[in-house]
């Protein structure tokens, strides 16, 4: 992304939240601020998302991904993790609906710039910044991240959970292994949730070769042009070299399958994947 402009895509993301909640009724994954946080471009966002013909593929796993990676944090939060980290964190809500609990902390990591607009739109939403917040400015390119990690009050030495969706489409491969590779080698050990797309090429729906093709496109014309893809199988070997014991993988349709009321009338497709990985 441009260095001085805020993140275009996450004004999308939350646009596809904010319309789950009224056309799909919230079906799979309640956001109640994912409208509020988009203040005056809710309108014209939501009618951008809603008019195009594959909003409603890309909607429906960007809820999907979303319920998968909380439904695993709240479950890494009652087995007694208390800290959550956010990478790329743009305009998501999960840190502002998160239940307090006693020594809980949320590491929101992003460029200063999308950072800053963030908190502009909580303020102009009425949205508090609750006191588990800890607001760390990163650039996944510019190298490791647990210096400004550890200045804003995190304990390498107790477990931790992270949360990186919409993100690594935009990084280097690179820059993706090299994040990986940093939280693997946390000593208490870590659970992370992120997803990925598979080269374009790879895919053998025709339908959803086109719309991740599209949605690339439109991506480049904002200024963030996605810059990595990842074969399923070379990420997992990769994954277990640097010390990942768990791989959870999912496509579109094994999510539409455990979430969806009636997953037969929704067609995802390949090519999308959410992932969960966890260190010892």
């Amino acid at each position: 992304m441009e260095h001085a402009i805020a993140s275009r895509t996450a004004l999308g993301a939350a646009a596809h939240r904010a319309v789950h909640q009224t056309l799909d009724a919230a079906c799979v994954f309640k956001d109640p601020l994912a409208r509020a946080i988009l203040g005056d471009d809710a309108e014209p966002m939501i009618a951008r998302v809603t008019e195009r013909l594959e909003g409603r593929r890309l909607r429906h796993f960007i809820a999907l991904r979303s319920r998968f990676a909380e439904d695993c944090a709240g479950r890494a939060i009652d087995a007694g993790v208390r800290q959550i980290i956010v990478l790329g964190a743009g305009l998501d809500t999960f840190a502002y609906r998160l239940q307090p609990r006693e020594g809980l902390q949320v590491f929101e990591l992003d460029h200063p710039v999308s950072q800053q607009d963030k908190r502009r739109r909580l303020e102009e939403a009425g949205v508090f910044e609750p006191a588990h917040v800890a607001y760390v400015p990163h650039d996944f390119e510019s190298g490791a991240m647990a210096p400004a990690l550890i200045g804003a009050g995190f304990n390498p030495a107790r477990r931790s959970f992270v949360m990186w969706l919409g993100v690594t489409p935009y990084l280097t491969e690179d820059a993706v292994f090299g994040t990986l590779s940093e939280l693997a080698r946390l000593p208490a050990g870590v659970e992370i949730v992120f997803d990925y797309p598979n080269p374009v090429e790879s895919i053998p729906d025709p339908a959803a070769r086109t719309a991740l093709e599209e949605l690339a496109r439109r991506a480049a014309e904002l200024g963030e042009p996605f810059r990595c893809a990842l074969e399923t199988e070379a990420l997992h070997a990769r994954a277990q070299a640097l010390g990942y014991v768990e791989v959870e993988d999912h496509d579109g349709g094994s999510l539409a399958a455990r979430y969806l009321p009636d997953p037969k009338g929704v067609s995802l497709g390949r090519g999308g994947h959410v992932v969960r990985l966890a260190t010892r």
